[in-house]
């Protein structure tokens, strides 16, 4: 067995601590209704502790249920076919696939979130069985179709905390660039940083009417992320600024649940059902995904006693995250980001990830998403699962972050969380979303030893495979990583295998 079997094996733990379940669902089996916004909206404002927890218990149910015709899953894919395997722009004919509103990438080919999202356990990644082809541009070629392995879903909050407050940094450098423009009367140029990440260049120059002054910003040099400043840090592409944009359109393309705030009272995938998912359904599943636990690693889990490394498992691992560091692995992969504020809201508090008109054209406020009753909860202190006891009699929050001496959230997650061009060898067969072909952003390692196969298409079948397909910016790491002995590669492999997803809970097999 090799040190990466090993550890994945390994991390097949059994809690000394058992979970409960501390609410009944508000989400919907063949006799229940619909999760109700407004239901979310009263508890947040009363009890907002016990909205936060009603909405994660119900986001679980939504996660874990088969959905049937009777809950419109499935799409008029045509004569009476919902599912399909393949995009099909070919079926033009009224109300079939390529007639679909929005328009469709893929699909739909699943009855569940948790039956793609299976490895290692429910809400995590899928294997390479499970890729999916989409054809964004509707091209019905199957020489420019897309293949997607599945990603985990874990933890995906403190993402979307970091993605927003980057931007609230990229965003006041411009500010503040425009404002000194003027006031210098002269061409000024700033790099743009957040969190330490570099990303290019900003330029302003004056234009100067009399006693006026209007700043002109060049953002022609801006690298790694969109002119508007805002990280996207959710799809393979990054096209998605938050969860719940994530989690709808995935509902969209890989269910055909059409969400009403995606399309209104208007059946737009043909299938004879409307209202597939209301707003609180994607209320719950947004908290269900962004408050799920963190991945940690087997060395965490041992020092808390919780599982047993040999000292030549635990000198491997250390010597490859120092070679991780070594050969600039760690240049993208940013190992540890800090948050300064850990708590995540739904709707976001953020001017540039809120939604203040919804895509079916309804506003937020008449859909009953508003600041004043936004469902909360802190990344470092309320995350429901994997609250271990541990052998010392210790109660262990291993679901949340830990918090440095400021009280922000210590976040590892192994990406700068930016673009990135990655080369031929990765490039998708088409630029489908106008940021190029070969255009990457940094995936996260975190939890990657539990999580195989490896890369977008899942054709890296080892974690030493999917170092070395990496190119164009990566390519002199790629190569300082290719020319290290094999015992410096296999120590390399043996830190990434040491990061693991686990489930601590062994009273809750589904999580």
């Amino acid at each position: 067995m090799n040190m990466a079997d090993h550890l994945i094996r390994t991390s097949m733990i059994v809690a000394l601590g058992a979970g409960t379940s501390l609410l009944p669902s508000l989400s919907r089996g063949d006799d229940q209704p619909p999760v109700d916004q407004g239901t979310l909206n009263a508890l947040a404002v009363d009890a907002p502790e016990v909205a936060f927890l009603a909405a994660f218990e119900a986001g679980d149910e939504l996660t874990e249920m088969v959905f049937t015709t009777a809950r419109g899953v499935g799409a008029n894919v045509r004569e009476g076919q919902r599912f399909t395997r393949f995009p099909r722009a070919d079926l033009d004919g009224p109300g079939e696939w390529a007639n679909h509103q929005p328009p469709r990438e893929g699909g739909p080919q699943a009855q569940s979130c948790i039956s793609c999202h299976a490895l290692p356990y429910a809400n995590g990644a899928g294997g390479v069985e499970l890729n999916v082809a989409i054809d964004p541009l509707q091209t019905g070629d199957p020489r420019s179709y897309l293949e997607r392995n599945t990603a985990p879903l874990f933890s995906l909050g403190a993402i979307q905390r970091v993605a927003e407050e980057m931007t609230t940094e990229l965003q006041a450098q411009e500010a503040a660039l425009a404002e000194r423009a003027c006031t210098g009367r002269a061409p000024i140029v700033v790099p743009l940083t957040a969190k330490g990440v570099g990303f290019g260049t900003l330029s302003a120059t004056p234009e100067i009417d009399g006693e006026a002054c209007t700043p002109r910003i060049d953002r022609s040099k801006v690298a790694g992320v969109n002119e508007d400043l805002v990280v996207r840090a959710f799809g393979w592409k990054g096209t998605h600024p938050t969860i719940r944009s994530f989690a709808r359109d995935a509902a969209n393309n890989e269910m055909g649940l059409q969400a009403d705030e995606l399309v209104g009272a208007t059946d737009g995938d043909h299938d004879g059902y409307v209202s597939e998912l209301t707003v609180g359904d994607l209320t719950a599943l947004t908290i269900y995904m962004a408050a799920l636990e963190r991945p940690t690693s087997m060395t965490e889990l041992a020092a808390l006693g919780l599982v047993e490394l040999s000292p030549m498992e635990r000198s491997l691992i250390a010597a490859g995250e120092a070679r991780f560091h070594e050969v600039g692995c760690a240049g993208c992969h940013k190992p540890e980001m800090l948050i300064e504020d850990p708590v995540f809201t739904e709707p976001s508090l953020h001017p540039a990830f809120a939604e203040p008109v919804l895509p079916s054209g309804a506003t937020a406020a008449e859909l009953g998403l508003s600041p004043e009753t936004a469902i909360r909860f802190d990344l470092t202190a309320d995350l429901p699962n994997n609250r271990v006891v541990l052998p010392d009699g210790r109660v262990a929050e291993l679901g949340a972050y830990e918090t440095d001496a400021q009280g922000r959230a210590v976040v590892r997650r192994y990406s700068d969380f930016r673009r990135h061009e990655m080369g031929q060898e990765l490039a998708d067969p088409v630029d489908a979303y106008g940021i190029g072909a070969s255009v990457w952003p940094t995936r996260g390692l975190a939890g990657v030893g539990s999580t195989g196969p490896w890369l977008h298409d899942g054709r890296a079948t080892t974690l030493d495979e999917a170092i070395l397909a990496h190119g164009g910016e990566a390519a002199a790491s790629r190569d300082r990583y290719a020319a290290l002995s094999d015992v410096g590669r296999a120590q390399v492999v043996s830190f990434l295998a040491n990061l693991v997803i686990v489930d601590l809970d062994p009273e809750d097999e589904e999580h």
